[in-house]
């Protein structure tokens, strides 16, 4: 199979961009020969009232329930796939990075704010650690883009991603799904509903289970890549009245994943070679359960959130809105930083989060203004603690600190060499070192906002929103690491506080604006224009300092990191909706950008990297081509660099992390009758994303490259359903041509001169079987 080089890819999407701009006449005749062909009708719920897609004055891609299932996509970072400026890397449910135009949003650390707003159901889940969560039972799904402050809040300072969950139903309605594939897959989903007038409930659940795709070698481990999922979501809707309704969701989801597949490239593991995609002997640390509480490597994360959200109709143009919402999360990961066989940077995560969150908030609809205002509470406290194992003269062998003796960290046939012995004249064969440290965040914002939008003409709305939010964070550090026996000193380059915490205050405020114009050329064509502004919160960096007399608090107070976002667009459809489309231009203005560095230690920190552009050109199209077939297509140009300043030091013009400059996806969704009682089904998904770097400083770690090339993906489904018994059965496959390519490069074991690699799933294929009950 032949594929486009990257200039024939730029002149085409250049060109399509250009095609997009002025779908409406080109695409009028056909148009008028599928008169009774229609796409679906997209509303969503961005400005906190239902409206057409392309009523909103702002760049937004939506998918509902229904279209997700159709392509299959249960799981967040696919949805990359489908949504231009949308990036989701995914090593593992604990370690989820959201990227939305350029801006990564992935740090642990309790003390650094998100970047990008994660929702569900209407609540803040943005902290990274408890931001994942599994795509079942899904009624739409929503990627904002932009600075969203007064729409979404504090953290949405790059963008947003809202998911809502379907609620129940009058009618008794049921629907299970059992599947199997390759790698011992395994998974069943559903849900039941139904009720009475004033009360419906409704259960969903799902179950997947998978072996790891990545091999390894060591004993008494797990193959890696591999993942256990458990979600069940009860939720219960109270209608009093015509005027009120109340919904209360409960999740619950345990993950109990094998682990990332961290995959050295300087030493071969036993037998095989440095390849990324080949085995690996990640041994772990045999002290495991002792010193991070879990003997294997792997994820056991632990997430329950409750919502309560109550609409109340208080006449003809009033609605009050409540969203009450506590969600907490628990989640460990044992890693093998160093990628090898040797005992050398075991780590673990164990990262805790508990937050509540309350919003009120009035809308009043009118002919001509539309507004909403109201007040929101976030209360927020976590920690990350980073345990580390490792024996000392593996360790100091490996990092180079025992080069005298000339003998290498891991022999060419796969052992390892443990110089303790020798080291302590025969008094120790092993000396086995341990440390941990900590850190803490407790956050608490209060947030005033308001939003107007007024139809100056029947052509023109004008839209004018403020947000004044008031912090008060508290930050926190611990750390504990003893002298080693062979180096005198810690092992780590960490100052250690002996398990003392330092801890520091701040408060900080902000405005935060946005003003959208809205031009109706027609029924089906719009343009619009945004202004907006963006903030990522001050951080109170804490970490700790040697003096004289012992550790001493080292405390930064990192600036708020702004932004200003410059936007113009054009949304369009044809007048049977046959054909949908939009493009959108952006230009953004970077002070203070924050980015996340790691020290000798391993340690993530947030640093200044000074100012910062962005800008890009994002485009999607939806058409029925006949009864039968439905094609969707969507490109981004996105042009995201660090200022080429000396200002901004050794970071000066780099590019974004994780971001490639141009991306495109596009899928056919397909369906055939045969007779009267079965149907043929099927989707095609293709994806292509240019070369991305996986660190800010765009260039190699300890000599290894650390970036992926240009990827091309193909998904493919096709199934048979029996329309009269509501059952149906579907192949599947991801990964079909089976590409090589990688999550991540340089990751912590990059800090000591030995960066990790972490391979993407390879071909995934399976068969699933499903029955609805009405």
């Amino acid at each position: 199979m032949t594929y486009p080089t990257q200039k024939q890819f730029k002149k085409k999407m250049l060109s399509t961009l250009v095609m997009a701009s002025f779908a409406s006449s080109v695409f009028s005749l056909v148009a008028d020969e599928a008169d009774e062909t229609a796409i679906e009708r997209i509303t969503v719920t961005t400005q906190k009232r239902v409206q057409a897609i392309q009523d909103v004055p702002v760049t937004v891609t939506a998918f509902s329930g229904e279209m997700l299932e159709q392509l299959g996509i249960a799981d967040l970072d696919v949805l990359s796939e489908i949504t231009p400026g949308l990036v989701i890397q995914e090593q593992s449910p604990n370690n989820p990075g959201f990227v939305i135009r350029g801006i990564t949003s992935d740090s642990g650390s309790a003390q650094s704010s998100p970047r990008v707003s994660v929702y569900y159901n209407g609540a803040d889940v943005s902290r990274s650690r408890g931001s994942y969560f599994e795509l079942f039972d899904i009624e739409r799904v929503e990627v904002v883009k932009g600075p969203q402050a007064t729409l979404f809040g504090t953290a949405a300072s790059v963008g947003a991603l809202s998911v809502t969950t379907r609620k129940p139903q009058e009618e008794f309605e049921a629907a299970v799904t059992l599947g199997a594939g390759n790698f011992a897959a395994k998974n069943m989903n559903g849900y039941v509903t139904g009720g009475e007038q004033k009360v419906q409930g409704r259960l969903a659940f799902t179950y997947k289970e998978r072996d790891g795709y990545v091999e390894n070698i060591a004993q008494n481990q797990p193959d890696l890549h591999g993942i256990e999922r458990t979600g069940i979501r009860p939720s219960l809707r109270i209608t009093p009245n015509d005027d009120l309704t109340l919904d209360l969701v409960y999740n619950f989801e345990k993950n109990n994943d094998t682990g990332t597949a961290f995959k050295s490239r300087r030493f071969a593991p036993t037998g095989g070679d440095t390849s990324p995609y080949s085995f690996v002997e990640a041994s772990g640390s045999p002290l495991a359960l002792q010193v991070f509480g879990k003997s294997d490597l792997g994820v056991e994360r632990t997430v329950k959130d409750l919502n309560l959200t109550v609409n109340w109709d208080l006449n003809e143009q009033w609605q009050l809105t409540s969203i009450s919402a506590k969600r907490s999360f628990d989640s460990l990961e044992v890693f093998d930083a160093d990628g090898t066989q040797a005992w050398f940077l075991e780590f673990a995560e164990d990262a805790t989060g508990d937050q509540f969150s309350q919003e009120l908030r009035f809308n009043y609809s009118a002919d001509k203004l539309n507004s909403f205002f109201g007040i929101s509470y976030f209360d927020e406290d976590g920690s990350q603690l980073v345990p580390f194992s490792t024996e000392e003269s593996i360790y100091l062998n490996c990092v180079g600190q025992l080069a005298a003796l000339n003998v290498p960290c891991i022999n060419p046939d796969g052992t390892v060499n443990i110089l303790t012995p020798l080291l302590t004249q025969g008094q120790a064969q092993l000396l086995p070192y341990q440390g941990s440290y900590q850190n803490f965040g407790e956050n608490k914002a209060f947030s005033v906002f308001a939003d107007f939008s007024y139809a100056v003409t029947e052509a023109l709305e004008l839209t004018a929103g403020l947000r004044y939010v008031d912090e008060d964070k508290t930050s926190g550090y611990a750390s504990n690491f003893a002298n080693s026996v062979l180096a005198k000193a810690p092992l780590l380059p960490v100052v250690s506080t002996n398990g003392e915490i330092f801890s520091a205050e701040g408060s900080f405020d902000a405005w935060l604006p946005r003003f959208n114009a809205l031009y109706r050329v027609n029924n089906q064509l719009n343009f619009y224009a945004t202004i907006s502004k963006g903030r990522r919160s001050e951080v109170v960096d804490v970490n700790s300092a040697s003096s004289p007399t012992g550790a001493i608090p080292r405390i930064t107070e990192l600036p708020a990191e702004t932004i200003w976002n410059y936007e113009a667009g054009i949304k369009g459809s044809t007048e049977n909706n046959s054909l949908r489309y939009a493009v959108s231009m952006f230009y953004q203005d970077y002070q203070n950008f924050q980015v996340t560095l790691q020290d000798d230690a391993g340690n993530f920190y947030t640093d200044n990297a000074g100012n910062a552009k962005n800008m890009g050109i994002e485009a999607e199209l939806s058409t029925s081509l006949s009864d039968d077939l439905e094609w969707f297509t969507n490109l981004a140009w996105i042009d995201a660099k660090i200022d080429d300043d000396s200002s901004n030091g050794n970071l000066a013009g780099n590019r974004f992390r994780l971001q490639p400059e141009y991306t495109a996806g596009t899928g056919l969704l397909h369906s055939y009758e045969l007779g009267s009682e079965y149907q043929l089904n099927s989707s095609l998904l293709y994806s292509f994303r240019s070369d991305i770097f996986f660190e800010e400083a765009n260039a190699p770690v300890a000599g290894f490259d650390i970036t992926q090339g240009a990827v091309q993906l193909t998904s493919l489904r096709f199934g048979l359903e029996n329309t009269q018994q509501n059952w149906s059965v579907t192949l599947y496959s991801s990964n079909v041509f089976d590409k090589e390519y990688l999550v991540d490069a340089g990751n912590t074991g990059g800090a000591f001169g030995y960066p990790s690699f972490v391979p993407a799933a390879p071909r995934l294929f399976g068969i699933e079987f499903s029955k609805s009950f009405m």
